[in-house]
């Protein structure tokens, strides 16, 4: 019986001194936290430091914060003056420095009406998730799984508290055209601007399906892009094919010639097919190397 009563006065404890410290990290401004962080805000309430994992810990349990990783926390939102933290906050926090990007940013820019199953960033380190450290079959089975427009995930992805954060790893020269954005009245975070957004979809057509995606979103918001910047970021890109397709599928929006020259000069050996997701066919394009083999629908 004794046993029973300590044990809950320890738990009765740790709560209290628990909510005085979310309540202090959240005075700080601190809703995404390291643990020096919380050693921090500690030592101001006279928390003792030995004690501080345990404490963190029942917070994690009783559902008052959310771990991310080994060392860093997000608060959950329950206490007066604290906030939920926003999905984009705590994928640029849990592998830094990441940006928003693909999908996620497409769809946050209003270039896509497709909601995606996960937010996906990208970041010039690389990232070791859980599901590769100690694969299991739950996690091969999302791994096999469709991503956003029912493509093939084909990769390994991060899931906290239900969502599910996808990075794709870039050279350092390739992270780029980030720009900073208020997600909402607390975190601004970084994220690939439209232009550099779409490139990805030029770049990689694999990832969004097929080339189809970027065509149309091309095609529907040409008016909304900056047209030059898209084409000084394929140069700066580095990649001969890529800067080709683009040009390709820029000269099919009525592009002006002096906005598309610098990709039309750019040498390239040999030819290259113009979506890589499609079997080679169609008629050879001479100005811009490459071979139409779009579908029915697309351009013969």
């Amino acid at each position: 019986m004794a046993d029973h009563s300590q044990t809950a006065h320890i738990e009765g404890y740790g709560e209290t001194l628990g909510v005085k410290l979310l309540r202090e990290l959240a005075g700080r401004g601190s809703f995404i936290f390291t643990t020096e962080d919380a050693k921090a805000a500690a030592a101001d309430l006279a928390i003792p430091e030995t004690y501080l994992p345990q404490l963190l810990s029942k917070l994690a349990a009783g559902g008052w914060l959310l771990r991310l990783r080994r060392g860093l926390y997000a608060g959950m939102g329950r206490l007066p003056g604290e906030v939920e933290v926003h999905p984009f906050a705590v994928a640029v926090n849990l592998v830094s420095p990441s940006a928003i990007s693909h999908w996620s940013a497409l769809h946050h820019h209003g270039l896509t009406e497709q909601v995606p199953r996960q937010v996906t960033a990208s970041t010039p380190k690389k990232v070791v998730t859980p599901s590769m450290r100690a694969p299991s079959v739950h996690s091969q089975s999302r791994q096999r799984g469709e991503g956003p427009s029912g493509r093939e995930s084909g990769r390994h992805t991060w899931e906290i508290n239900g969502v599910e954060y996808e990075y794709y790893t870039v050279g350092p020269d390739r992270f780029f055209g980030i720009e900073e954005v208020w997600v909402d009245e607390h975190f601004r975070v970084p994220i690939y601007d439209k232009e550099r957004s779409l490139l990805d979809g030029f770049a990689a057509p694999r990832l969004f399906g097929s080339l189809s995606e970027p065509l149309g979103i091309l095609e529907e918001h040409a008016g909304d892009l900056d047209l030059e910047k898209l084409v000084r970021y394929a140069l700066r890109y580095g990649k001969a094919s890529v800067a080709k397709r683009l040009g390709w599928a820029l000269d099919r929006t009525g592009a002006p010639r002096r906005v598309t020259a610098p990709l039309a000069r750019l040498p390239m050996d040999g030819v290259r097919v113009l979506d890589p997701t499609r079997p080679r066919g169609g008629r050879y394009n001479e100005r811009w190397m490459v071979q139409e083999n779009l579908i029915a629908g697309g351009v013969r």
